[in-house]
Protein backbone atom coordinates (compact mmCIF):
# COMPACT_ATOMS: atom_id res chain seq x y z
CA UNK A 1 0.00 0.00 0.00
CA UNK A 2 1.22 3.68 -0.79
CA UNK A 3 1.66 6.26 1.40
CA UNK A 4 -1.96 8.79 1.22
CA UNK A 5 0.39 12.19 -0.06
CA UNK A 6 -1.16 14.72 2.95
CA UNK A 7 -0.33 17.65 0.57
CA UNK A 8 -2.50 16.10 -2.54
CA UNK A 9 -6.18 18.32 -3.36
CA UNK A 10 -8.11 15.39 -4.73
CA UNK A 11 -9.25 16.37 -8.48
CA UNK A 12 -7.07 19.84 -8.45
CA UNK A 13 -4.40 20.03 -11.19
CA UNK A 14 -2.59 23.46 -10.71
CA UNK A 15 -0.85 23.24 -14.11
CA UNK A 16 -4.06 23.08 -16.05
CA UNK A 17 -6.50 25.87 -17.52
CA UNK A 18 -8.65 27.54 -14.88
CA UNK A 19 -12.18 25.87 -14.82
CA UNK A 20 -15.16 26.86 -13.22
CA UNK A 21 -16.67 24.81 -10.09
CA UNK A 22 -18.19 22.81 -12.11
CA UNK A 23 -15.05 21.74 -14.36
CA UNK A 24 -15.39 23.69 -17.72
CA UNK A 25 -12.61 26.01 -18.88
CA UNK A 26 -12.47 29.38 -17.94
CA UNK A 27 -12.31 31.94 -20.67
CA UNK A 28 -10.64 34.82 -18.32
CA UNK A 29 -9.69 35.62 -14.80
CA UNK A 30 -8.82 39.08 -15.63
CA UNK A 31 -11.63 40.35 -17.64
CA UNK A 32 -15.93 40.37 -17.59
CA UNK A 33 -18.11 39.62 -20.42
CA UNK A 34 -18.84 43.18 -21.84
CA UNK A 35 -20.87 44.53 -24.44
CA UNK A 36 -17.79 46.16 -26.20
CA UNK A 37 -14.43 47.36 -24.27
CA UNK A 38 -16.53 49.69 -22.89
CA UNK A 39 -20.28 48.42 -22.45
CA UNK A 40 -22.36 47.13 -19.51
CA UNK A 41 -21.36 43.74 -18.29
CA UNK A 42 -23.39 40.59 -19.02
CA UNK A 43 -25.25 38.75 -16.03
CA UNK A 44 -25.05 35.30 -18.81
CA UNK A 45 -21.08 35.83 -18.08
CA UNK A 46 -21.19 32.40 -15.40
CA UNK A 47 -17.63 32.66 -14.82
CA UNK A 48 -18.12 36.61 -13.04
CA UNK A 49 -21.22 35.64 -11.21
CA UNK A 50 -19.83 32.21 -10.02
CA UNK A 51 -16.75 34.12 -9.21
CA UNK A 52 -18.60 36.92 -7.03
CA UNK A 53 -21.18 34.47 -6.13
CA UNK A 54 -18.58 31.97 -4.36
CA UNK A 55 -16.27 35.11 -2.78
CA UNK A 56 -19.52 36.45 -1.49
CA UNK A 57 -20.20 33.16 0.69
CA UNK A 58 -16.41 32.30 2.15
CA UNK A 59 -16.70 34.03 5.36
CA UNK A 60 -19.40 33.17 7.89
CA UNK A 61 -20.43 36.00 9.42
CA UNK A 62 -18.15 38.53 8.90
CA UNK A 63 -17.11 40.45 6.44
CA UNK A 64 -14.97 38.75 3.86
CA UNK A 65 -13.47 42.53 3.18
CA UNK A 66 -14.06 45.39 5.85
CA UNK A 67 -14.17 43.22 9.03
CA UNK A 68 -12.77 45.27 10.91
CA UNK A 69 -14.84 48.59 11.23
CA UNK A 70 -17.26 51.07 13.33
CA UNK A 71 -19.29 54.01 12.60
CA UNK A 72 -21.89 56.57 13.56
CA UNK A 73 -25.06 58.63 13.10
CA UNK A 74 -25.50 61.78 12.02
CA UNK A 75 -26.92 64.16 9.51
CA UNK A 76 -26.19 65.36 5.72
CA UNK A 77 -27.21 68.98 4.92
CA UNK A 78 -27.07 70.44 1.86
CA UNK A 79 -25.87 74.08 1.52
CA UNK A 80 -25.68 74.80 -1.84
CA UNK A 81 -27.87 74.45 -5.13
CA UNK A 82 -26.94 72.15 -7.21
CA UNK A 83 -30.10 71.31 -9.10
CA UNK A 84 -28.75 72.46 -12.49
CA UNK A 85 -26.88 68.85 -12.26
CA UNK A 86 -29.69 66.49 -10.05
CA UNK A 87 -33.25 66.52 -9.10
CA UNK A 88 -32.43 63.98 -6.12
CA UNK A 89 -34.04 64.87 -2.86
CA UNK A 90 -31.38 64.54 -0.84
CA UNK A 91 -29.28 66.81 -2.60
CA UNK A 92 -31.52 70.15 -2.73
CA UNK A 93 -30.96 72.90 -1.15
CA UNK A 94 -31.46 73.02 2.81
CA UNK A 95 -32.28 69.10 2.62
CA UNK A 96 -31.68 67.60 5.95
CA UNK A 97 -30.77 63.92 6.15
CA UNK A 98 -30.46 61.40 8.60
CA UNK A 99 -27.25 58.72 7.62
CA UNK A 100 -25.15 56.39 9.35
CA UNK A 101 -21.39 56.51 8.40
CA UNK A 102 -19.15 53.03 8.57
CA UNK A 103 -14.99 53.34 8.47
CA UNK A 104 -13.18 49.86 8.00
CA UNK A 105 -10.10 48.51 7.03
CA UNK A 106 -10.09 46.42 3.94
CA UNK A 107 -8.31 43.05 4.35
CA UNK A 108 -8.12 42.94 7.90
CA UNK A 109 -10.01 40.01 9.98
CA UNK A 110 -13.05 41.51 12.46
CA UNK A 111 -10.37 41.29 15.60
CA UNK A 112 -7.16 43.11 13.47
CA UNK A 113 -5.79 46.20 14.77
CA UNK A 114 -7.19 49.29 13.35
CA UNK A 115 -3.69 50.64 12.61
CA UNK A 116 -2.81 48.10 10.08
CA UNK A 117 -1.17 50.02 6.97
CA UNK A 118 -4.43 49.35 4.70
CA UNK A 119 -7.01 50.99 2.47
CA UNK A 120 -9.70 52.29 4.81
CA UNK A 121 -13.47 52.09 3.87
CA UNK A 122 -15.49 54.92 3.84
CA UNK A 123 -19.49 54.13 3.80
CA UNK A 124 -22.23 56.56 3.61
CA UNK A 125 -26.06 55.26 4.04
CA UNK A 126 -28.82 57.96 3.64
CA UNK A 127 -32.46 57.60 5.30
CA UNK A 128 -33.91 59.38 2.17
CA UNK A 129 -37.60 60.26 1.51
CA UNK A 130 -36.94 58.87 -2.00
CA UNK A 131 -35.67 55.57 -0.64
CA UNK A 132 -32.34 54.35 1.40
CA UNK A 133 -29.28 56.05 -0.88
CA UNK A 134 -25.51 54.66 -0.36
CA UNK A 135 -22.59 55.65 -1.28
CA UNK A 136 -19.66 53.08 -0.61
CA UNK A 137 -16.60 54.15 -1.15
CA UNK A 138 -12.60 54.45 0.44
CA UNK A 139 -10.43 56.95 1.95
CA UNK A 140 -8.51 57.09 -1.68
CA UNK A 141 -9.77 58.03 -4.76
CA UNK A 142 -9.15 55.07 -6.62
CA UNK A 143 -8.99 51.24 -6.26
CA UNK A 144 -6.29 48.39 -6.86
CA UNK A 145 -8.19 46.45 -9.66
CA UNK A 146 -10.46 47.93 -12.77
CA UNK A 147 -12.39 45.06 -13.50
CA UNK A 148 -14.27 42.34 -10.53
CA UNK A 149 -13.29 39.68 -11.90
CA UNK A 150 -10.14 40.27 -10.14
CA UNK A 151 -11.75 41.04 -7.03
CA UNK A 152 -11.61 38.05 -5.02
CA UNK A 153 -7.82 37.50 -6.63
CA UNK A 154 -6.71 40.65 -4.80
CA UNK A 155 -8.74 40.16 -1.66
CA UNK A 156 -7.07 36.87 -1.36
CA UNK A 157 -4.25 38.02 -1.84
CA UNK A 158 -4.10 40.18 1.00
CA UNK A 159 -5.33 37.48 3.56
CA UNK A 160 -3.55 34.60 4.85
CA UNK A 161 -1.73 31.87 2.60
CA UNK A 162 -3.41 28.36 2.60
CA UNK A 163 -0.62 26.35 4.62
CA UNK A 164 0.42 28.02 7.54
CA UNK A 165 -2.45 30.30 7.65
CA UNK A 166 -0.13 33.69 8.52
CA UNK A 167 -0.35 36.75 6.19
CA UNK A 168 2.22 37.11 3.34
CA UNK A 169 4.00 40.45 2.12
CA UNK A 170 5.02 37.98 -0.92
CA UNK A 171 1.54 36.93 -1.76
CA UNK A 172 0.38 40.61 -1.99
CA UNK A 173 3.10 42.03 -3.84
CA UNK A 174 3.51 38.74 -6.19
CA UNK A 175 -0.37 40.07 -6.96
CA UNK A 176 0.25 43.84 -7.20
CA UNK A 177 3.10 43.51 -9.29
CA UNK A 178 1.70 41.42 -12.03
CA UNK A 179 -1.38 43.36 -11.88
CA UNK A 180 0.27 46.77 -13.01
CA UNK A 181 -3.45 48.94 -13.08
CA UNK A 182 -2.68 48.26 -9.29
CA UNK A 183 0.03 50.90 -9.53
CA UNK A 184 -2.07 54.10 -8.87
CA UNK A 185 -3.60 52.65 -6.00
CA UNK A 186 -0.84 51.15 -3.96
CA UNK A 187 1.21 54.24 -4.68
CA UNK A 188 -1.34 55.71 -2.15
CA UNK A 189 -1.40 52.96 0.11
CA UNK A 190 2.26 52.81 0.95
CA UNK A 191 2.18 56.87 1.12
CA UNK A 192 1.07 58.76 4.06
CA UNK A 193 -2.54 57.98 3.34
CA UNK A 194 -2.27 54.59 4.19
CA UNK A 195 -1.91 55.08 7.93
CA UNK A 196 -4.65 57.84 8.76
CA UNK A 197 -4.34 59.51 12.22
CA UNK A 198 -8.23 58.27 12.77
CA UNK A 199 -10.66 58.06 10.82
CA UNK A 200 -11.96 61.73 11.56
CA UNK A 201 -8.63 63.08 10.03
CA UNK A 202 -9.04 60.93 6.81
CA UNK A 203 -10.86 62.26 3.08
CA UNK A 204 -13.53 60.12 1.88
CA UNK A 205 -14.41 59.05 -1.50
CA UNK A 206 -16.74 57.46 -3.77
CA UNK A 207 -13.95 56.29 -5.95
CA UNK A 208 -16.03 55.14 -8.85
CA UNK A 209 -17.81 57.87 -11.22
CA UNK A 210 -21.57 57.93 -11.01
CA UNK A 211 -24.42 59.61 -12.82
CA UNK A 212 -26.37 62.66 -11.71
CA UNK A 213 -29.69 63.53 -13.83
CA UNK A 214 -31.17 66.94 -13.50
CA UNK A 215 -35.44 67.99 -13.85
CA UNK A 216 -34.44 68.20 -17.70
CA UNK A 217 -33.37 64.84 -18.27
CA UNK A 218 -29.66 65.97 -18.98
CA UNK A 219 -27.48 63.49 -17.50
CA UNK A 220 -23.63 64.26 -15.71
CA UNK A 221 -20.91 62.17 -14.57
CA UNK A 222 -20.22 62.79 -11.23
CA UNK A 223 -17.34 61.90 -8.18
CA UNK A 224 -17.80 62.32 -5.03
CA UNK A 225 -15.23 63.61 -2.67
CA UNK A 226 -15.70 64.30 1.26
CA UNK A 227 -13.46 66.13 2.81
CA UNK A 228 -12.23 66.01 6.70
CA UNK A 229 -13.00 69.71 8.02
CA UNK A 230 -10.98 68.32 11.12
CA UNK A 231 -7.79 67.95 8.79
CA UNK A 232 -6.15 65.06 7.27
CA UNK A 233 -3.13 63.69 9.16
CA UNK A 234 -1.49 60.28 9.13
CA UNK A 235 0.72 58.34 12.00
CA UNK A 236 3.95 56.94 11.25
CA UNK A 237 5.42 53.65 10.61
CA UNK A 238 6.38 54.00 14.10
CA UNK A 239 3.16 55.43 15.85
CA UNK A 240 0.61 52.77 13.67
CA UNK A 241 3.02 49.92 15.49
CA UNK A 242 2.92 50.69 18.94
CA UNK A 243 -0.86 51.24 18.80
CA UNK A 244 -1.33 47.68 16.92
CA UNK A 245 -0.10 46.61 20.34
CA UNK A 246 -0.82 49.15 22.62
CA UNK A 247 -4.53 49.71 21.47
CA UNK A 248 -5.75 47.58 18.52
CA UNK A 249 -9.17 49.62 18.63
CA UNK A 250 -7.64 52.99 18.33
CA UNK A 251 -9.62 54.39 15.35
CA UNK A 252 -12.98 52.76 16.92
CA UNK A 253 -12.32 54.04 20.44
CA UNK A 254 -11.13 57.53 19.14
CA UNK A 255 -14.31 57.87 17.09
CA UNK A 256 -16.76 56.72 19.80
CA UNK A 257 -14.60 59.14 22.62
CA UNK A 258 -15.00 62.02 20.54
CA UNK A 259 -18.91 62.14 19.68
CA UNK A 260 -19.16 60.95 23.42
CA UNK A 261 -17.59 64.21 24.19
CA UNK A 262 -19.52 66.61 22.12
CA UNK A 263 -16.64 66.87 19.64
CA UNK A 264 -18.69 66.07 16.13
CA UNK A 265 -16.45 64.67 13.58
CA UNK A 266 -17.91 66.39 9.66
CA UNK A 267 -16.74 66.60 6.32
CA UNK A 268 -17.27 68.88 3.58
CA UNK A 269 -19.93 66.80 0.35
CA UNK A 270 -18.04 68.17 -2.86
CA UNK A 271 -18.28 66.79 -6.56
CA UNK A 272 -16.42 66.93 -9.37
CA UNK A 273 -19.09 67.23 -12.42
CA UNK A 274 -18.46 66.19 -15.91
CA UNK A 275 -21.21 67.04 -18.75
CA UNK A 276 -22.16 63.62 -20.41
CA UNK A 277 -20.42 63.72 -23.69
CA UNK A 278 -17.23 64.44 -22.27
CA UNK A 279 -16.31 61.30 -21.33
CA UNK A 280 -15.89 59.94 -24.58
CA UNK A 281 -12.85 62.20 -25.85
CA UNK A 282 -11.58 62.56 -21.82
CA UNK A 283 -7.65 62.30 -21.91
CA UNK A 284 -8.33 59.38 -18.85
CA UNK A 285 -11.05 56.79 -19.16
CA UNK A 286 -13.52 58.15 -16.62
CA UNK A 287 -14.86 54.46 -15.66
CA UNK A 288 -11.76 52.84 -14.79
CA UNK A 289 -11.93 52.57 -11.29
CA UNK A 290 -7.40 52.85 -11.62
CA UNK A 291 -7.39 56.44 -12.51
CA UNK A 292 -8.84 59.83 -11.07
CA UNK A 293 -10.28 62.57 -12.76
CA UNK A 294 -8.13 65.84 -12.71
CA UNK A 295 -9.37 68.78 -10.43
CA UNK A 296 -7.41 70.96 -12.95
CA UNK A 297 -9.69 69.56 -15.51
CA UNK A 298 -13.42 69.10 -13.78
CA UNK A 299 -12.73 71.04 -9.96
CA UNK A 300 -14.63 70.17 -7.04
CA UNK A 301 -17.99 72.35 -6.47
CA UNK A 302 -19.22 72.42 -2.69
CA UNK A 303 -22.68 70.38 -1.83
CA UNK A 304 -23.07 70.69 1.87
CA UNK A 305 -21.56 69.00 4.45
CA UNK A 306 -22.37 65.61 6.73
CA UNK A 307 -21.80 65.54 10.62
CA UNK A 308 -21.41 62.05 13.09
CA UNK A 309 -23.18 63.29 15.80
CA UNK A 310 -24.77 60.06 17.90
CA UNK A 311 -23.01 57.09 18.57
CA UNK A 312 -24.66 53.45 18.08
CA UNK A 313 -25.78 52.16 21.38
CA UNK A 314 -26.02 48.98 20.40
CA UNK A 315 -22.30 48.09 18.32
CA UNK A 316 -23.98 44.72 16.73
CA UNK A 317 -27.07 45.58 15.82
CA UNK A 318 -26.77 49.31 14.30
CA UNK A 319 -22.72 48.67 12.80
CA UNK A 320 -22.01 45.47 12.62
CA UNK A 321 -25.25 44.46 11.08
CA UNK A 322 -25.66 47.31 8.93
CA UNK A 323 -25.82 46.51 5.07
CA UNK A 324 -24.39 49.06 2.51
CA UNK A 325 -25.02 48.87 -1.41
CA UNK A 326 -24.17 50.99 -4.15
CA UNK A 327 -27.55 48.83 -5.86
CA UNK A 328 -29.17 51.87 -3.47
CA UNK A 329 -29.84 54.84 -5.72
CA UNK A 330 -32.60 57.48 -5.87
CA UNK A 331 -33.92 59.12 -8.87
CA UNK A 332 -31.75 61.72 -10.19
CA UNK A 333 -28.61 59.46 -9.30
CA UNK A 334 -27.24 56.27 -10.48
CA UNK A 335 -24.40 54.20 -11.78
CA UNK A 336 -21.96 54.50 -14.92
CA UNK A 337 -20.01 51.86 -17.19
CA UNK A 338 -17.47 51.40 -14.27
CA UNK A 339 -16.89 47.30 -14.66
CA UNK A 340 -16.15 47.38 -11.05
CA UNK A 341 -19.26 49.17 -10.11
CA UNK A 342 -21.12 47.18 -11.71
CA UNK A 343 -19.76 43.97 -10.25
CA UNK A 344 -20.12 45.78 -7.24
CA UNK A 345 -24.35 46.66 -7.63
CA UNK A 346 -24.49 42.51 -7.66
CA UNK A 347 -22.15 41.61 -5.45
CA UNK A 348 -22.95 43.95 -2.67
CA UNK A 349 -26.43 42.87 -1.94
CA UNK A 350 -25.50 39.09 -2.42
CA UNK A 351 -22.98 39.37 0.31
CA UNK A 352 -25.43 40.46 2.77
CA UNK A 353 -27.96 38.01 1.88
CA UNK A 354 -25.19 35.30 2.70
CA UNK A 355 -24.33 37.24 5.95
CA UNK A 356 -27.17 38.96 7.54
CA UNK A 357 -29.78 36.55 5.64
CA UNK A 358 -32.31 37.44 2.63
CA UNK A 359 -34.79 39.71 4.32
CA UNK A 360 -31.62 42.06 5.44
CA UNK A 361 -33.33 45.19 4.46
CA UNK A 362 -36.30 44.80 7.42
CA UNK A 363 -33.37 44.98 10.41
CA UNK A 364 -33.76 48.66 11.29
CA UNK A 365 -30.62 50.22 10.70
CA UNK A 366 -31.28 48.89 6.99
CA UNK A 367 -34.89 49.85 6.77
CA UNK A 368 -35.87 52.58 4.96
CA UNK A 369 -37.67 55.53 6.56
CA UNK A 370 -40.47 55.57 3.98
CA UNK A 371 -43.40 52.98 3.62
CA UNK A 372 -42.45 50.12 0.81
CA UNK A 373 -44.40 47.72 -1.50
CA UNK A 374 -42.06 45.10 -2.27
CA UNK A 375 -43.38 41.64 -3.95
CA UNK A 376 -40.36 39.79 -2.50
CA UNK A 377 -42.03 37.64 -0.14
CA UNK A 378 -41.23 34.96 2.65
CA UNK A 379 -37.60 33.57 3.21
CA UNK A 380 -35.45 33.51 6.64
CA UNK A 381 -36.55 35.85 9.32
CA UNK A 382 -39.16 38.03 7.44
CA UNK A 383 -40.49 40.55 10.18
CA UNK A 384 -42.67 42.73 7.88
CA UNK A 385 -45.25 41.34 5.93
CA UNK A 386 -48.23 42.32 3.05
CA UNK A 387 -50.71 40.40 4.96
CA UNK A 388 -53.13 39.27 2.33
CA UNK A 389 -52.29 41.22 -0.33
CA UNK A 390 -51.97 39.56 -3.69
CA UNK A 391 -48.21 38.79 -4.23
CA UNK A 392 -47.61 38.94 -7.28
CA UNK A 393 -47.90 41.32 -10.51
CA UNK A 394 -49.89 42.56 -12.38
CA UNK A 395 -52.54 41.71 -10.41
CA UNK A 396 -56.47 42.45 -10.39
CA UNK A 397 -57.04 43.86 -6.69
CA UNK A 398 -55.49 46.87 -6.25
CA UNK A 399 -52.29 46.40 -5.01
CA UNK A 400 -49.74 48.95 -6.96
CA UNK A 401 -47.54 47.76 -9.71
CA UNK A 402 -44.60 49.47 -12.34
CA UNK A 403 -44.70 48.80 -16.12
CA UNK A 404 -42.84 51.30 -17.22
CA UNK A 405 -41.32 50.98 -20.66
CA UNK A 406 -38.64 52.80 -23.05
CA UNK A 407 -35.83 54.88 -21.89
CA UNK A 408 -34.79 55.12 -18.37
CA UNK A 409 -33.58 58.59 -17.11
CA UNK A 410 -30.31 57.32 -15.69
CA UNK A 411 -28.97 55.05 -18.48
CA UNK A 412 -25.95 55.07 -21.19
CA UNK A 413 -25.84 53.73 -24.77
CA UNK A 414 -23.34 51.01 -25.45
CA UNK A 415 -23.00 48.98 -29.19
CA UNK A 416 -20.44 46.19 -30.23
CA UNK A 417 -19.77 42.22 -30.02
CA UNK A 418 -19.46 40.60 -26.41
CA UNK A 419 -15.63 40.52 -25.71
CA UNK A 420 -13.37 39.79 -22.88
CA UNK A 421 -11.18 43.03 -22.89
CA UNK A 422 -10.26 46.09 -20.66
CA UNK A 423 -11.34 49.09 -21.50
CA UNK A 424 -10.96 51.05 -24.78
CA UNK A 425 -7.81 53.25 -23.67
CA UNK A 426 -8.48 57.06 -24.06
CA UNK A 427 -5.42 59.69 -25.25
CA UNK A 428 -3.49 59.26 -21.64
CA UNK A 429 -4.53 55.79 -20.56
CA UNK A 430 -1.67 53.74 -18.81
CA UNK A 431 -0.85 51.92 -15.97
CA UNK A 432 1.37 53.65 -14.39
CA UNK A 433 1.03 57.60 -15.56
CA UNK A 434 -1.32 58.53 -12.71
CA UNK A 435 0.86 56.69 -10.26
CA UNK A 436 4.02 58.37 -11.35
CA UNK A 437 1.93 62.03 -10.81
CA UNK A 438 1.38 61.27 -7.85
CA UNK A 439 4.83 60.08 -6.80
CA UNK A 440 6.89 62.74 -8.52
CA UNK A 441 4.68 66.34 -7.92
CA UNK A 442 2.33 65.38 -5.16
CA UNK A 443 4.51 63.86 -2.77
CA UNK A 444 7.50 66.02 -1.42
CA UNK A 445 11.07 64.71 -0.81
CA UNK A 446 10.39 63.80 2.44
CA UNK A 447 6.69 61.69 1.53
CA UNK A 448 9.07 60.00 -1.11
CA UNK A 449 11.38 58.94 1.54
CA UNK A 450 8.93 57.65 3.95
CA UNK A 451 7.85 55.97 0.99
CA UNK A 452 11.30 53.98 0.39
CA UNK A 453 11.30 53.43 4.17
CA UNK A 454 7.51 52.03 4.01
CA UNK A 455 7.89 49.74 0.80
CA UNK A 456 11.29 48.38 2.00
CA UNK A 457 9.85 47.62 5.17
CA UNK A 458 7.31 44.91 3.64
CA UNK A 459 10.11 43.50 1.03
CA UNK A 460 12.42 42.60 4.27
CA UNK A 461 12.03 39.18 4.76
CA UNK A 462 9.11 38.24 3.59
CA UNK A 463 8.97 38.72 -0.16
CA UNK A 464 11.49 36.24 -2.30
CA UNK A 465 12.31 35.58 -6.20
CA UNK A 466 10.99 36.36 -8.94
CA UNK A 467 8.51 38.62 -7.22
CA UNK A 468 11.71 40.63 -5.31
CA UNK A 469 13.27 41.63 -8.62
CA UNK A 470 9.20 41.91 -9.84
CA UNK A 471 8.65 44.88 -7.09
CA UNK A 472 11.85 46.52 -7.78
CA UNK A 473 10.84 46.89 -11.78
CA UNK A 474 6.93 47.66 -10.66
CA UNK A 475 8.05 50.83 -8.83
CA UNK A 476 10.61 51.90 -11.47
CA UNK A 477 7.68 51.72 -14.05
CA UNK A 478 6.28 54.14 -11.81
CA UNK A 479 8.97 56.25 -11.07
CA UNK A 480 13.09 55.51 -11.82
CA UNK A 481 14.18 56.89 -8.98
CA UNK A 482 12.51 55.86 -6.68
CA UNK A 483 12.40 52.25 -7.69
CA UNK A 484 16.57 52.47 -7.54
CA UNK A 485 15.91 53.78 -3.70
CA UNK A 486 13.75 50.92 -3.26
CA UNK A 487 16.06 47.93 -4.51
CA UNK A 488 19.47 50.00 -2.67
CA UNK A 489 17.27 50.42 0.39
CA UNK A 490 16.27 46.94 0.07
CA UNK A 491 19.57 45.62 -0.50
CA UNK A 492 21.82 47.80 1.44
CA UNK A 493 18.87 46.66 4.54
CA UNK A 494 19.44 42.63 3.83
CA UNK A 495 23.57 42.86 3.62
CA UNK A 496 23.21 41.88 -0.39
CA UNK A 497 25.31 43.81 -2.47
CA UNK A 498 24.08 46.55 -4.75
CA UNK A 499 24.08 46.07 -8.40
CA UNK A 500 26.95 48.43 -9.79
CA UNK A 501 28.47 48.83 -6.63
CA UNK A 502 32.40 48.09 -5.85
CA UNK A 503 32.56 45.18 -3.89
CA UNK A 504 34.29 45.80 -0.38
CA UNK A 505 37.78 44.55 -0.34
CA UNK A 506 39.14 42.12 1.79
Amino acid sequence: MTDFDRTAVPGHDSTKPSTTEAGARRESDANSLSLGADGPLMLHDVALVEKLARFDRERIPERSPHAKGSGAFGELEITEDVSQWTKAGVFQKGAKTPMLARFSTVAGELGSPDTWRDVRGFSLKFYTQEGNFDIVGNNTPIFFVRDPMKFPDFIHSQKRTPDSGLRNNNMQWDFWTLSPESAHQVAYLMGDRGLPKTWRHMNGYGSHTYMWVNEAGEKFWVKYHFISEQGVEFLTNDEAEALAGKDADHHRRDLFDAIAGGDFPSWSVEVQVMPYEDAKGYRFNPFDLTKTISKKDYPRHKVGRFTLNQNPVNHFAQIEQAAFSPANTVPGTGISPDKMLIGRVFSYPDAQRNRLGTNYNQLPVNRPIIDTNSYDKEGAMSFFHTGDAPVYAPNSYGRAYQDEQGRVDNGWEADGTLVRAAYTLHAEDDDFGQAHTLVREVMDEAARERLVETVTGTLLGSVEEPVLSNVFQYWKNIDQEVGEAIERSYREQSGEQVPGADPIAE
